[in-house]
C-alpha cells in the first residue's frame, strides 16, 4: 500500500489518540475518582444504581471508541512500513503491536461482559426493589468493579505495548 499524505496520517493519529484518550480518560475517571467517591457516599443499592446508569451513559461512547481504535489503527498499521504481516512477530514492533492487539482484544471481550452480562444483572436486582438480597447486590458490585480495574489495567498494558512499538521506529 503506498504511503499516504502526511495529513491523512495525522487525521487518523488524531481521532486514534482522540478514541483512546476518551476511553482510557472514561475508566481511569471511573476507577480512581467515582468509585472511590461512590462507595463512600452512597448507600450499596444507590450505589449500583448511580454507577449504572453512568455506565449507560459511558458505553455508547466506549464502544464508538472502540470501533474508532479498530478503523484508525488498522489504517495506521497497514501503512506502516515496519508492517509484514497480521501475526507476524520478526521485530520488536510486530510483536508489540500484536500484544497490543491480543490484550485490546481481551479488554473488548471484558467490556462485552460487563456490557450485556453484568450490567442487565444489575439493573435487574435493582427493579425487585424489596426483594434485592443485599448478598446479590455485593456480588454484582465486586464482579462490576472487577471488570473495570481490569480494562483500566489492559489499558495501560496497552499503552505500554504501544510505547515499545513506538520506541522500535
Amino acid at each position: 500500500m503506498p504511503i499516504p499524505p502526511s495529513w491523512v496520517m495525522a487525521v487518523f493519529f488524531w481521532m486514534h489518540m482522540l478514541a483512546t484518550v476518551t476511553w482510557i480518560g472514561s475508566l481511569a475517571a471511573i476507577n480512581l475518582l467515582v468509585l472511590p467517591a461512590s462507595q463512600r457516599t452512597l448507600k450499596l443499592a444507590d450505589q449500583l444504581s448511580f454507577i449504572a446508569a453512568l455506565q449507560k451513559r459511558l458505553e455508547p461512547l466506549a464502544w464508538f471508541s472502540m470501533g474508532l481504535l479498530v478503523v484508525t489503527g488498522l489504517f495506521q498499521m497497514s501503512a506502516n512500513p515496519h508492517y509484514d504481516g497480521f501475526l507476524s512477530t520478526s521485530t520488536q514492533w510486530s510483536l508489540a503491536i500484536l500484544v497490543k492487539h491480543s490484550l485490546s482484544a481481551i479488554m473488548a471481550v471484558v467490556s462485552a461482559i460487563q456490557t450485556w452480562e453484568v450490567l442487565p444483572a444489575i439493573h435487574r436486582t435493582l427493579m425487585k426493589k424489596e426483594n434485592a438480597k443485599a448478598d446479590e447486590l455485593a456480588r454484582l458490585q465486586r464482579r462490576e468493579v472487577i471488570l473495570l480495574r481490569t480494562n483500566l489495567l489492559l489499558s495501560a498494558l496497552i499503552l505500554g505495548a504501544t510505547a515499545f512499538a513506538r520506541a522500535a521506529l
